[in-house]
C-alpha cells in the first residue's frame, strides 16, 4: 500500500484502510501529517498527530480519517531551490555549502562568470 493511498482515504473517499493489519505496517505518519500541514484547515490537525507521535499508526490514522473534512486536496511537495553557481563557488573558494550560500549573495554576474570560467574543467556541457 503507498503512502498516498492513505492520504486519499482521508481527504476523499473516508475508507477504513486499517481493517487489514498488513496495512498498519505502510502507514507513514510523518509523510501524512507534512503533506496535511500544508493546507489552513488541515493544519492544525497534523501538528495535534506531530503531538503525539507515540499513540500506534492505527490510532493516528482513525484521527485523520474521522477529524478531517472530505475534500479533494492537493499540493507540491516544496523542494530546495538549487543554486547553479554554488559549485563553482564552492569549488573556487574552498568553502562549504553554508558558506558559499552566504558568499553567493555578495557576488555579481561578473565575477560569478569569472570564477566559473577559472574552475571549469573543459569538455562537454
Amino acid at each position: 500500500m503507498q503512502p498516498f493511498d492513505f492520504l486519499n482515504a482521508i481527504n476523499d473517499n473516508k475508507q477504513n484502510l486499517m481493517a487489514d493489519p498488513e496495512c498498519e505496517k505502510d502507514y507513514v505518519p510523518f509523510l501524512t501529517n507534512r503533506t496535511l500541514s500544508y493546507f489552513p484547515d488541515t493544519v492544525h490537525m497534523a501538528n495535534a498527530m506531530n503531538q503525539y507521535h507515540h499513540l500506534d499508526n492505527k490510532l493516528q490514522f482513525q484521527f485523520l480519517l474521522n477529524i478531517v473534512r472530505k475534500r479533494k486536496r492537493f499540493s507540491k511537495w516544496d523542494k530546495p531551490a538549487e543554486i547553479s553557481d554554488l559549485d563553482a563557488v564552492k569549488e573556487y573558494y574552498g568553502y562549504s555549502n553554508e558558506k558559499a550560500r552566504q558568499v553567493i549573495s555578495l557576488l555579481s554576474a561578473n565575477q560569478i562568470t569569472i570564477i566559473k570560467n577559472k574552475v571549469s574543467k573543459g569538455g562537454r556541457k
